[in-house]
């Protein structure tokens, strides 16, 4: 253990999970780093991860795990849904979630509103192995753009629903803040279609458990079912929590079996996570996480 660099901050990224816990990896190679009118950015080569990219020194995703987060963010609502034909992504500018949406045959048209246009270029020069040429799809349509003022234009009466709605945004905070409040979720409730879902991450139950409790209680003051499920995500350095909200889709109501009958019909094939097992045991939860989220 002597060789750790606890003494050196020299190719060591560090990230707070709170004010008095977080975790480190090597660095190894800065591939570009600056800042755009919105945030501090970072690509790295990394040893663990491959490529890594931060935002104001958080981490927000690598080539090499970023499918425990992207499996589960589109697929637990995705499979629940019997036919998805257009999705909503807010942020999610590295491609990920769009390229995961993708996987469904019935999938004909991916909005996605990202702040920072910045976000997209990089992902486009350094995170091919992140969106596979999601972001060049003619599927998806990439809107820079305020997604709290879009969500808010956009009018329902005039077709723009959507299957599925996916927040696939940085922590609550700042700028993001505005995007996890009751108020932006009942906005986002009207653009749902019929049977439509919506999913987000949550952050970790063991070093942010009241942001957690408070996001799905203010999801439950919006949505009749909401369904708060949790994995261990490496590049976040904890148990982290995930969540679908729906009227009528209900992830936790599907066996193994249907789980895996729908991916195989659907030709959703290579998933590095996810399968029927995996997708139910992630909604059991331990006594301390049903007792935060009663």
């Amino acid at each position: 253990m002597n060789d750790l660099p606890f003494g050196s901050p020299d190719g060591v990224l560090v990230e707070y999970l709170c004010e008095d816990a977080g975790y480190f990896l090597r660095g190894g190679r800065l591939l570009e780093a600056g800042r755009s009118p919105w945030q501090a950015y970072e690509v790295w080569e990394t040893p663990r991860f491959g490529r890594l990219f931060r935002l104001d020194g958080c981490f927000m995703s690598s080539e090499r795990d970023e499918f425990y987060y992207h499996e589960n963010l589109i697929h637990v609502p995705g499979v629940a849904h019997p036919e998805p034909r257009s999705a909503l992504i807010i942020g999610g500018g590295d491609g990920g979630s769009a390229e995961e949406l993708l996987k469904y045959p019935t999938m004909e048209r991916i909005v996605l509103v990202e702040l920072d246009e910045q976000v997209v270029a990089i992902s486009r020069r350094y995170l091919q192995n992140i969106h596979r040429g999601a972001l060049d799809d003619p599927r998806v349509e990439i809107r820079i753009g305020d997604g709290l003022q879009y969500v808010h234009e956009a009018e329902p009466a005039a077709g723009q629903r959507y299957d599925l709605i996916v927040l696939d945004l940085t922590d609550p905070v700042g700028a993001a803040a505005a995007l996890h409040t009751a108020e932006f979720f009942s906005a986002c409730r009207a653009l749902l279609a019929e049977g439509g879902a919506l999913s987000l991450h949550l952050g970790t139950p063991v070093y942010q458990p009241e942001r957690v409790q408070i996001l799905v209680r203010r999801l439950r003051s919006v949505f009749a079912c909401v369904r708060p499920y949790f994995l261990y995500i490496p590049l976040y350095g904890s148990l982290w929590g995930l969540a679908s909200a729906s009227d009528v889709v209900d992830p936790a109501a599907l066996s193994a079996a249907e789980v895996d009958q729908r991916l195989g019909a659907r030709g959703i094939a290579g998933l590095q996570h996810l399968n029927g097992a995996v997708h139910g045991a992630q909604f059991a939860l331990p006594n301390h996480l049903r007792a935060l989220l009663a």
